[in-house]
């Protein structure tokens, strides 16, 4: 007979782990995933809606994918079947069915199941649980790790709809830790700099974190330690932990490392910093991040080429995996490091974003607007709009783009390496042809 949903998040014990104590009993205490959870957000109007569906949780590891997962069940009101793809195999998918059908003939009701680590059923393995999807009997709850255009079979995929996990961020991290603190980590403070280097070390990943605090925490009180301090944590924390941290560097300088040594050319260096990331155990796909993040940071038009490279990178070792698709990595970091750089992008967008901030509210000129209907063409929308394809050379010399009366700020300004040296060029070719065109239009008014 099938358990009822309370039993699933009651009765907890106390010497479980932390992260299992911790895990969220209502969707309001979730932490994290805000583009999912927050109101009028997918996942949490699917809760809502009161019809539960099948669906894949991508994400990394320690984002809540498990306790989604249970918590949808509670929601409906549903029991809830757990199955490891790495330990389970075709008799958990049968003992599934029995217990399903039991509780389909008991209750009318479909049944959670949940598959951790979804990637790692075969083929055959995956098809199992098709028809009982189709039949409704199972709502299909899979979690992974791994890309599931790559790991889910398309007919299981057809029928889950699919929702991005993010790694938690640092105010994530810093929230989850102050309620460890309020709840279940008695006994003990954590200063400043040690939840900077809980935070680093966790690299976005909930139960990391919550291990790391549960270990310092405990040393500390067996060492009647009431204070932890950064020295502390890096010290108590096992090996397989601190590596990241090693010879007290804080994880983030690494990163930092890795970074200016790619914008500062240095191939031998930025291959240095990242295979130290890597054997510290960072997951590849942060490296694959921040390269995408170099391109167009200290790249940008430079060489345009770097973004394709960095994109073509990560999808390279989506597909291979450790270790094969480590090397597309190191072949994309060295090519940031010998590309041309610019931050000419970076710095116009900022200074963009700055000035928008600070700004009103201008109107779009009416020439500029487009005008689909004869009453917006009878207000005068689109009066007066110079179409440029029409023009000499595709360009309408001297018309103005922004809004009237805002004079053209120039926060592009391309450097005078690789592709920009031409950008440059024809910026001050397209520059000139504007001064020219309105020039001789105030020379025409009367």
């Amino acid at each position: 007979m099938s358990l009822p949903m309370a039993d699933l998040f009651e009765f907890t014990p106390a010497d479980a782990p932390l992260a299992e104590r911790m895990r969220p009993r209502a969707l309001d205490e979730v932490i994290g995933q805000a583009h999912l959870l927050g109101p009028g957000k997918p996942l949490r109007v699917a809760f809502e809606s009161g019809k539960p569906h099948s669906m894949i949780l991508w994400g990394p590891p320690g984002t809540g994918k498990t306790t989604l997962a249970r918590l949808m069940a509670d929601a409906f009101g549903l029991d809830f079947i757990a199955i490891s793809a790495v330990l389970g195999g075709v008799k958990d998918i049968r003992d599934a069915v029995e217990r399903a059908q039991l509780n389909r003939s008991q209750s009318g009701k479909p049944t959670v199941v949940f598959v951790d680590e979804v990637h790692r059923f075969n083929k055959a393995q995956q098809d199992a649980f098709l028809p009982h999807v189709e039949s409704g009997l199972f709502v299909f709850v899979g979690a992974t790790t791994e890309n599931p255009s790559f790991e889910v079979v398309g007919a299981l995929l057809s029928r889950a709809a699919v929702y991005v996990l993010e790694p938690l961020g640092e105010a994530d991290l810093e929230a989850l830790i102050e309620r460890a603190l309020a709840r279940f980590v008695t006994g003990v403070t954590v200063d400043a700099d040690a939840r900077r280097v809980l935070i680093a070390l966790a690299d976005g990943d909930a139960r990391r974190l919550l291990n790391a605090l549960e270990i310092a925490a405990t040393v500390a009180r067996e060492q009647g330690k009431p204070a932890i301090d950064a020295a502390f944590m890096r010290a108590t924390l096992p090996a397989t932990l601190r590596r990241f941290d090693k010879g007290g560097e804080n994880f983030y300088d690494q990163i930092s490392a890795l970074h200016k040594a790619v914008r500062g050319s240095d191939v031998d260096a930025a291959l240095y910093w990242m295979t130290r990331m890597l054997d510290g155990g960072v997951d590849p796909r942060y490296v694959a991040r921040r390269a995408i993040r170099m391109a167009t940071e200290d790249i940008g038009l430079a060489d345009p080429r770097a973004l394709r490279i960095a994109l073509d990178a990560a999808e390279a070792y989506e597909r291979l995996g450790s270790p094969e698709g480590e090397l597309a990595l190191a072949e994309a970091i060295v090519y940031l490091a010998v590309a041309p750089k610019s931050n000419a992008i970076y710095t116009a967008f900022g200074a963009a974003r700055a000035f928008v901030k600070e700004d009103s509210s201008r109107p779009v000129p009416l020439r500029l607007r487009n005008a689909p209907t004869r009453l917006m063409k009878d207000l005068g929308y689109g009066d007066g709009y110079r179409y440029a394809h029409d023009e000499e050379g595709a360009v309408a010399a001297g018309e103005q783009y922004l809004p009237d009366g805002m004079s053209s700020p120039g926060w592009y300004v391309p450097s005078e390496r690789g592709l920009e040296a031409r950008i440059r060029e024809r910026l001050e070719e397209l520059r000139r042809l504007n001064q020219s065109a309105r020039a001789a239009a105030r020379r025409s008014k009367p």
